[in-house]
């Protein structure tokens, strides 16, 4: 793992616009089916809006090691001191939650350390790896 070649901010960002449209098609997909009926209880569209915005992300990263975004572009979130398996679902919580505060501004430490941890990752000890070698190749970085 120690000559592993991390991904950079270009990818990562690419990945998390592609979540964001997908957050949006997601959203509008919802609203479309509770147009569909008349009645639809509060506790029905606040369960889709709490699953849409504030667990995809908890609950992907932490059983699959990465989110519909993640997969595309060959990334995972794994554990910092064990790339083999997934963060466990608090930890990645508390990720998503510092990811969502800070914004773009957790991604200023990827390029400055040789494992490219953004704040949300040193934070709760995850990294950002290749899904295997093949797409480190594969994957083509400007700046990188």
């Amino acid at each position: 793992m120690e000559n592993q070649n991390y991904p950079g901010v270009f990818l990562r960002v690419k990945a998390v616009i592609t979540d964001s449209v997908l957050l949006l098609i997601f959203m509008l997909g919802v609203v479309a089916l509770f147009d569909r009926f008349e009645n639809v209880p509060d506790f029905a569209r606040i369960a889709a809006f709490v699953f849409i915005f504030l667990l995809y992300d908890p609950l992907f990263t932490s059983l699959f090691g990465g989110t519909i975004g993640h997969f595309l572009f060959g990334i995972r979130v794994k554990r910092a001191n064990n790339p083999e398996k997934n963060i466990l679902f608090p930890l990645a919580v508390v990720r998503y939650i510092i990811k969502a505060l800070l914004g773009w501004l957790s991604l200023i430490t990827v390029s400055g350390n040789k494992k490219a941890k953004a704040i949300h990752d040193m934070v709760v000890q995850s990294v950002v790896i290749y899904k295997n070698s093949a797409d480190e190749q594969a994957i083509s970085e400007p700046g990188s």
